[in-house]
């Protein structure tokens, strides 16, 4: 028995935590020298001691955590089957376990480098193409009319602020022609959007010093700079907050902004083969070394607000998940706008790559890698083969309170999620729209979600959407699911969610081509927006009866790309002027089609706007006086109707 188990028998308290405590004194002395280590070490373990008897006794022993101090109560992060780190040891050993059934002899990923590139070379990425909510208050089309994303461009009635590139832009948009007020550059952005509350601007993008991820090509790092706009001819930047982790969603709930966000694997010194110098099995058995001579410094993510990094998650705030989940650590981080350095965040040592927020609720969700994305997705971190193998999904459902985030309950639904526009919330229940897996048949299907107790349990389902097809496209009402398969022809199904428990389908309507894009006009009338053809197609939908929907109209675009299908923000519903405006690209060319609608027949007319690429930069959207808003890649303009 050591020194500290004899002083501990005589303490009123539970089992010594004898490694934690000595641990403790270690990291409390690393820097100090090695003289005087061995009275610092017994001083800080005393001190460690009584912090624990002190806890023990209160019932409120903080844990072995290594990040940033608390001030004041907060909810608990994980109420349900999470269980958070019970020690840094363990949290290490966790990731370690799972990491050493990924390693090869040439580090992460596949073990033959060619099939790695060609993994990476052929991939087609899965985009996000389902339907969106009507325009936020900020002019952006986006999935929850509760809850804002972020944009190139944002507007609050007045002014209309735009990113282009690392250059912030404030327009007034008060008088009768769209002045610019000034320009302010933002540091070290890449691929950034903003985000606009009151009279702050958050833009959010990578960090352009950061490295880049072996396996992605994507930065590993990320910023969040705020800038005030008081005084629209000078902005004024308050605050830089650097990440060490990517962005994988960021959303607006009023004043709080939420990122989830995700690290990747670390960067460990692997080696790699060198024909008769380093073998396969040498450079094998080094890398599973690295892993295991790896730190909890090297999982765990950090953050900087520019007095130094630190850590962003204490191990005792990240939960374990089943070894089946993907190897990552998701952080979930809580702030206000105008505080961007005070920061709430709790993490999940595992891989997910979906992220959905409904009003109050933030669903977390991964599974097997589907057929479009191949082994190796390039917006997706490792998965182990066995989760690529066994065909479920696993959803985790986060309670949101202000900048805090709870884990209230988990569940799994056998078969594949497309992307975040697949999941929907209503009335306390989560929709699911699934591909197929080989858990499933081949087919699609809508299952439906309640939460009892701490768990997500099934409670209805609607199979064989569309046997043998892809899902290319859903649209979710409050009691009323609209799903787009395809293979040949556009099967366009309805489901009635009314009653949740025992969902069914009600109509099916056969068309040629399919639409990616759904959005609600209102009156029953729905467009949709894909291809038919040889082109982009836009469709007139009557939804009054639902078990005998009817295109009423279609337009088609010879060669035409249709910017909607991947990119919703491309798209605007302009409800006043029952008018539609669609972003379309014709080999260089960029136009906006204005589609208006009258008695069930669609009036197309194409602007020309663009060029080339920049095509990805046009937006329109409508301002509270009714005036219509074109951004461009060089200009942003009033655009008035044909």
């Amino acid at each position: 028995m050591t020194d500290l188990e004899d002083f501990w028998e005589d303490l009123p308290t539970g089992a010594p935590p004898v490694d934690a405590i000595l641990r403790g004194g270690r990291a409390g002395v690393a820097r100090r020298s090695k003289l005087i280590r061995p009275l610092i070490a017994v001083a800080a373990s005393a001190a460690l001691i009584g912090a624990f008897v002190a806890g023990d006794v209160a019932g409120n022993w903080p844990g072995s955590g290594i990040g940033q101090p608390r001030s004041g109560p907060s909810p608990v992060a994980f109420q349900a089957d999470l269980m958070p780190a019970q020690s840094c040891d363990q949290l290490l050993t966790s990731y370690r376990d799972r990491a050493l059934g990924l390693v090869s002899a040439w580090g992460w990923g596949p073990s033959d480098p060619t099939a790695a590139q060609y993994a990476l070379d052929s991939v087609t990425p899965l985009t996000q193409k389902r339907a969106a909510q009507t325009a936020s208050a900020t002019g952006t089309n986006v999935q929850e009319t509760s809850v804002d994303e972020p944009d190139t461009v944002k507007t609050d009635g007045k002014l209309v602020v735009r990113l282009r590139g690392d250059a912030l832009i404030v327009y007034d948009a008060t008088g009768s022609t769209m002045v610019k007020r000034s320009t302010v550059n933002i540091p070290r952005i890449e691929d950034g959007e903003i985000l606009l509350v009151g009279d702050t601007i958050v833009v959010i993008g990578a960090d352009r010093v950061s490295p880049r991820d072996d396996l992605t090509g994507s930065r590993r790092g990320s910023r969040v700079v705020t800038v005030s706009v008081k005084q629209p001819s000078d902005p004024v930047i308050e605050s830089t907050v650097t990440y060490s982790s990517r962005v994988l969603s960021a959303r607006e709930h009023g004043s709080v902004i939420r990122l989830v966000l995700a690290a990747g694997l670390p960067a460990l010194d692997f080696i790699q083969p060198k024909g008769k110098k380093v073998t396969k099995q040498q450079a094998l058995e080094a890398n599973r070394l690295a892993i295991q001579m790896s730190t909890i410094h090297d999982w765990l993510p950090s953050y900087d607000t520019g007095k130094g990094s630190k850590n962003l998650l204490d191990c005792s705030d990240v939960a374990i998940p089943p070894d089946s989940f993907g190897l990552d650590t998701v952080s979930v981080v809580g702030f206000k706008a105008t505080s961007a350095t005070t920061l709430h965040s709790i993490g999940l040592a595992g891989a997910a790559t979906i992220a959905y927020e409904s009003a109050d609720h933030l669903f977390l969700a991964d599974g097997p890698s589907t057929g479009r994305c191949g082994r190796l997705c390039l917006d997706s971190p490792v998965r182990t083969d066995s989760q690529q193998s066994n065909g479920t999904t696993h959803l985790y459902d986060f309670a949101l309170d202000g900048v805090y985030a709870s884990h209230v309950a988990s569940g799994e639904v056998e078969g594949t999620i497309a992307d975040r526009w697949s999941l929907d919330e209503a009335a306390g229940v989560l929709r699911v729209a699934v591909g197929p897996s080989s858990e499933t048949g081949d087919f699609n299907s809508v299952v439906t979600f309640r939460r009892q107790g701490q768990e997500l349990i099934e409670i209805g389902r609607v199979d064989h959407l569309g046997d043998n097809e892809e899902l290319k496209g859903v649209r979710w009402f409050d009691d009323l699911a609209v799903v787009v398969t395809y293979r040949e022809v556009d099967p366009l199904f309805t489901i009635d969610l009314s009653n949740p428990a025992k969902p069914r389908r009600v109509g099916k309507l056969k068309i040629p081509g399919y639409s990616d894009y759904l959005h609600p006009l209102g009156n029953d009338e729905m467009v949709g927006i894909g291809y038919e053809g040889d082109g982009a197609q836009i469709a007139l939908f009557d939804i009054a009866d639902l078990a005998h929907v009817k295109r009423t109209d279609v337009q088609h675009y010879p060669h035409a790309e249709a910017i909607a299908t991947w990119e919703p923000r491309a798209f605007t519903w302009l409800p006043d002027h029952h008018t539609v405006l669609t972003v379309l690209r014709k080999d260089n060319r960029v136009k906006v089609a204005v589609l208006k609608i009258n008695n069930g027949h669609l009036t197309s007319t194409l602007t020309n706007v663009e060029y080339g690429d920049d095509a990805n930069q046009v937006r329109t959207f409508e301002l509270s006086d009714g005036r219509v808003v074109l951004v461009t890649g060089e200009n942003v303009r009033f655009f008035n109707l044909p």
